[in-house]
């Protein structure tokens, strides 16, 4: 399999949880140049099964990366700087350090302007479950799709303090507004 059909492989993927409309989008500025000619980011548009855009990467992890990491992110609102957020990520991955499950990362900036959420927490893809999580390929080469949700500095240290599960633990008790930029931390 080469890069190309492999990439191929991950767009179904996504097309196949949420649909066959999308746009691919660039960021001219920053690192996106460093990730390949391969690298995309994929805006999906709300459906009437999903109210809200989601913004996907492919081509994070290399075909031949040990392990395979896809990313995603949901917006309320149309919201192009997300593609910046996930080039950043991407770029971390593939340069910096490999990242996974319950990993954060430093956006060194809010999810917005203004917004207290300036880190992301990797997580399970809650809202799609297996379907979207894991992908098997021809070679037996899994992709594992996860959630970048956008936390606080707050949260943050209590994820380091009391663990991952025990965060996640109170985004469900305490109903997480996963789509509020502006959102109150929760701990």
């Amino acid at each position: 399999m080469d890069t190309a059909l492999y990439n191929q492989k991950l767009l179904e993927h996504y097309t196949c949880n949420w649909g066959q409309e999308y746009n691919v989008l660039t960021w001219p500025k920053g690192p996106y140049k460093d990730l390949g000619d391969h690298f995309r980011v994929l805006e999906f548009p709300p459906t009437a099964e999903r109210n809200m855009w989601a913004y996907a990467t492919i081509g994070m992890s290399g075909l031949h990366d040990e392990f395979a990491l896809e990313l995603h992110m949901f917006s309320g609102e149309q919201d192009e700087t997300l593609v910046e957020s996930l080039i950043v990520v991407a770029h971390y991955h593939r340069f910096g350090a490999s990242l996974g499950h319950w990993h954060t990362i430093n956006w060194g900036r809010g999810w917005r302007m203004d917004s207290p959420c300036s880190y992301g927490l990797i997580s399970l893809p809650y809202l799609d479950g297996p379907k979207l999580e894991i992908l098997i390929l021809d070679n037996n080469k899994s992709v594992h799709f996860y959630w970048l949700l956008p936390i606080t500095e707050e949260e943050v240290a209590f994820k380091k303090e009391n663990g991952a599960e025990k965060l996640e633990e109170i985004f469900e008790e305490r109903g997480l507004n996963y789509l509020d930029p502006f959102r109150d931390t929760l701990v």
